[in-house]
């Protein structure tokens, strides 16, 4: 049965979805907690409890760590994007740990950011040091892999796009939402990972809804043996490993796209930023925001988050 970690202002918890108990540790970080098994454990098996609802939860990946996201990662939103999902390389960049954020705080968008897009991806939590050179094969992934998280990758499109490069766009203070639990997966829970569905709403309405069977191209196992190529990760690290179909973002048709590459960058994006601003996907002031993953039996849920979106 998986175990369900949270972390309030003051502790952290341990149980079920339902009902949580203290962990007593003295442990101030993700990695601190994850090398203190025993009180996880004990917090599990004691039975003066809470339930989660009645906790102001916080991020239960804590910063600073090293947050790895996978991009353009399911084949619904490589062809959203105008791609080819056969032909798609297993690509990654950085996002600053100072945009984690918890479950049901604030995305606030800066004031010079016009366009702010959500997308919500399963979060993985490594649980021991990985240095560079490991052999990472799917016998041995749970020995790296602890647990799943929800994430929202939000993302200020019109910096993300203009600078041809992620970091920026994707860091913000706010920008990666993530909890509301850290939930504990064995090997065998961990090899459900195929079943997990992907689900995001803003404001009641569903926005993206796809499983990673069907639409992610590089599993877990791929992404660490790739990473491990040239990047040292350690318990505690937070990866995301992309987003399905659905966000406000998408390519203009193809014709569009060859006669705007024969214009100058300015005009370009002058015509593209002029239409954009007429899609009313992207997050607005005062919206709500709800991502959930889980396996449609229930059996793995990693729970909901939901987050205002506040206008700097």
């Amino acid at each position: 049965m998986t175990i369900s970690v949270y972390r309030t202002a003051d502790g952290w918890w341990a149980g079920t979805a339902d009902s949580v108990a203290r962990i007593a540790t003295t442990a101030t970080t993700t990695a601190a907690l994850l090398a203190d098994r025993t009180a996880i454990d004990a917090a599990v098996a004691n039975t003066e409890t809470v339930a989660p609802a009645t906790l102001e939860l916080l991020s239960p990946v804590t910063a600073p760590c090293r947050v790895v996201a996978q991009m353009t990662n399911f084949a619904s939103h490589v062809i959203d994007t105008g791609g080819d999902p056969k032909s798609v390389p297993l690509t990654f960049f950085r996002k600053a740990s100072g945009s984690i954020t918890g479950p049901v705080d604030d995305i606030v968008k800066p004031t010079h950011v016009r366009l702010l897009d959500y997308e919500v991806e399963i979060g993985l939590v490594i649980g021991a040091d990985v240095p560079v050179g490991t052999t990472v094969t799917a016998d041995n992934l749970a020995d790296y892999i602890c647990g799943l998280v929800v994430t929202n990758d939000v993302s200020a499109r019109d910096v993300q796009l203009t600078k041809t490069q992620f970091y920026e766009g994707k860091s913000y203070p706010g920008f990666t939402p993530v909890g509301p639990a850290l939930v504990l997966v064995d090997r065998d829970e961990l090899a459900r990972f195929d079943d997990l569905r992907l689900r995001l709403k803003v404001n009641g309405q569903l926005r993206q809804d796809s499983t990673v069977k069907a639409d992610m191209i590089y599993k877990p196992v791929q992404a660490l043996a790739a990473l491990t190529r040239f990047q040292a990760l350690s318990a505690g690290d937070l990866i995301l490993t992309g987003t399905p179909v659905g966000t406000a973002l998408s390519a203009p048709p193809k014709a569009v796209q060859k006669l705007s590459a024969l214009l100058p960058d300015e005009l370009k994006w002058k015509l593209f930023f002029a239409g954009q601003a007429k899609n009313t996907n992207y997050l607005h002031d005062g919206d709500i925001v709800e991502a959930t993953v889980g396996t449609d039996d229930g059996k793995i849920d990693l729970g909901t988050q939901r987050n205002p979106v506040r206008f700097a």
